[in-house]
């Protein structure tokens, strides 16, 4: 065997070499067999968590519940923003490069001649380093889709599914049924399998009851309540009455927390979860990039929006947020989205477009955005009422952003992790 890199970033370089190619290989059986090789297993209750969107707020509020009711929690989370430690955390702290670097190694040991990809090499190596951390519980987003995502080859004690829309048509189909038959690929047999969409397509449905789930679905089995102040959350059997909203902003969080607030229901006997750790655990919450509002002037935020579904979410909660003379949008987004529908849920409320090239190669071309942007330009709109200008990178999009905007102004980035990414490097460089 080769000599193996001995640090974190030596890893993923070679494992990035290995699959430099945008291919992505559908079928578990090659991860089935490495995760038998590594007797890959966990001994403590799994909580499995899929869907368009929503997925990384659902799993940070059980994450921050579960903290605060004093359980140690291991947590399996993607994409990263600026550190791949961010995809693994250990009682909410990220694991270290030695611990990933350990974890690598053994995938590797293990895998013999199998060929993994990025993803399914790096989500084993997570998934096994949480499994020997002595944790109490296992929080595991999945990827993309459900039924054929590398994380299914673990069995979930519960699982979620939060929302099902049209995204990475290419792989799981282009109508909600075919979609939502994918995620509904991680529900278990005798398991509860949570689905938080308020109109879940009915393949999902059909396949809960095919194969003898839990199915509960919101609205039947939990529903939540809320007024300016509070709200609550209503199971099969227990209630949670005058409980703080989410420190996560954004219309569609309470879905999430109640999609979360169920499983906890579920788990209840394992994992029995007080009032009070309740509160405080949805009130500490964090996530980046999920309708961050940054400290300071002019209001920055930051959103991961790339599918119509979840561009249409953004902006409502920009409409929510009162005034701002003028609006500079910082966006970019991969070739393969649906480009003009997210445009569309947002443009009536950008003024000045910056848009962005990104470091991938599946990046949309940044002249035909504008092409677009450009067809949106309201009627008799002036030059200082309305702007569309492109740029190399998000860095440079960003800074032309906020050289531009006043006090009384905002800037929104958003359409891809990358996007957000690029911006969270650059004010992180900017500040040292």
């Amino acid at each position: 065997m080769q000599n193996l890199p001995t640090t974190l970033p030596a890893w993923l370089a070679l494992l990035e070499s290995r699959h430099a190619e945008t291919h992505i290989d559908m079928g578990l059986d090659r991860v089935r067999a490495v995760k038998e090789r590594m007797q890959l297993a966990f001994d403590c209750p799994v909580i499995m968590v899929a869907g368009t969107n929503g997925k990384g707020s659902t799993c940070a509020m059980l994450e921050a519940v579960l903290l605060q009711s004093g359980y140690r929690v291991g947590l399996y989370i993607k994409p990263h923003f600026l550190d791949f430690n961010e995809r693994a955390r250990i009682n909410g702290d990220m694991a270290t490069d030695e611990a990933l670097v350990a974890a690598f190694d053994f995938v590797e040991k293990s895998r013999a001649d199998t060929d993994l990809t990025y993803f399914e090499f790096t989500t084993l190596a997570i998934m096994y380093l949480i499994s020997k951390a002595g944790v109490d519980v296992a929080i595991l987003e999945v990827g993309l889709g459900g039924r054929l995502d590398a994380v299914n080859v673990i069995d979930a004690d519960v699982s979620i599914v939060t929302s099902i829309d049209i995204d990475h048509k290419d792989y799981l189909g282009d109508t909600r049924e075919e979609i939502g038959f994918e995620k509904a690929g991680i529900f278990r047999p005798g398991k509860p399998a949570i689905c938080s969409d308020p109109v879940p397509p009915q393949s999902l449905v059909e396949h809960a009851n095919n194969i003898g789930a839990d199915l509960w679905l919101l609205g039947r089995d939990f529903n939540y309540q809320g007024d300016k102040q509070q709200w609550a959350f209503a199971g099969r059997s227990q209630r949670r009455n005058s409980l703080a909203y989410p420190a996560l902003r954004g219309a569609n969080q309470l879905l999430n927390a109640s999609a979360a607030l169920a499983a906890l229901e579920a788990l209840r006997m394992q994992l029995p979860v007080g009032a009070q750790e309740v509160r405080a655990g949805l009130a500490m919450v964090e996530l980046p990039g999920r309708f961050q509002v940054l400290p300071g002037r002019p209001t920055t935020v930051l959103d991961v929006a790339h599918n119509p579904h979840a561009a249409a979410a953004l902006a409502q909660n920009l409409g929510n947020m009162g005034f701002h003379r003028y609006t500079y949008a910082v966006f970019g987004i991969m070739q393969d989205k649906d480009i003009e529908a997210v445009i569309e849920h947002v443009a009536p409320l950008v003024d000045h477009w910056c848009l962005t090239t990104l470091p991938s190669p599946r990046t949309a071309d940044v002249q035909e955005l504008a092409a677009l942007v450009e067809s949106k330009k309201p009627a008799g709109a002036k030059p200082d009422e309305f702007s569309v200008k492109t740029f190399a990178d998000p860095a440079a999009a960003f800074a032309d952003a906020t050289s531009r905007a006043g006090q009384d102004d905002r800037i929104v980035v958003f359409g891809s992790f990358y996007t957000v990414a690029g911006v969270m490097a650059a004010r992180k460089s900017s500040l040292h």
